[in-house]
């Protein structure tokens, strides 16, 4: 497949009409998610609450998405992956709810750098750490991308566990299918790195370890 070239520029706010077509999409869905995956959410209470935060969930199937839009009371920034963006009215409707795209087959500085201004608007920014879907029990080989935002822009990550979704869309399927879902949000995770100036590179790396042991822990309780 070719690379899709994907038009960028500066972040902006999201609009007044975003935000309300976030709310739209998500009082939708969860109607329209309750009957058919049941999902449970445990741990909203542990959301950090007036400041920005970076949301990293495991990701087992491609409707992760839609559990995260129910189950979190904020609108969130996701970062895409940029093949959405072939369909341009698509990608033109995730860009007007927030979001952007991220270009998953290079390291992609710039959608880190977007990742960056979303959080000095104010927005958390949903980042899967294992990058694809990924199958089987063991949470590995995060990318340091979410502990990297983190640490250069001291704010925690959140790790989120999300069991049974890869039952209501396995790898490789074409269809949804009814299964129960739980959604686990476990304790922030605060980036112990000096309140200015550059980031250690051992920071970044003993953050990402550290996220790697709690989602593992997390999704050990809810697969």
């Amino acid at each position: 497949m070719s690379r899709v070239v994907v038009r960028r520029g500066a972040l902006r706010p999201i609009s007044t009409g975003g935000r309300l077509s976030y709310r739209i999409i998500r009082a939708i869905g969860r109607v329209l998610i309750a009957p058919l995956w049941r999902v449970s959410v445990e741990g909203r209470e542990r959301l950090p609450v007036g400041v920005a935060y970076v949301v990293a969930p495991v990701h087992r199937s491609y409707v992760d998405f839609a559990v995260l839009v129910a189950a979190m009371p904020r609108e969130m920034r996701f970062m895409t992956k940029d093949s959405v963006w072939k369909w341009r009215w698509l990608g033109r409707f995730i860009e007007f709810n927030g979001s952007f795209p991220v270009d998953r087959a290079h390291t992609d500085r710039d959608a880190l750098r977007r990742c960056e201004e979303a959080i000095g608007l104010g927005d958390p920014v949903v980042m899967f750490p294992e990058g694809r879907r990924k199958d089987g029990p063991l949470v590995e080989d995060l990318f340091d991308g979410p502990a990297f935002v983190a640490c250069r822009t001291r704010v925690p990550v959140v790790p989120v566990a999300i069991g049974g979704s890869d039952r209501a869309m396995p790898v490789g399927a074409r269809m949804i299918r009814p299964a129960k879902v739980r959604v686990v949000i476990g304790e922030p995770i605060y980036p112990d790195v000096p309140a200015a100036g550059r980031v250690p590179l051992r920071a970044v790396g003993e953050n990402t370890e550290a996220l790697r042991v709690e989602l593992q822990r997390l999704y050990d309780q809810v697969r």
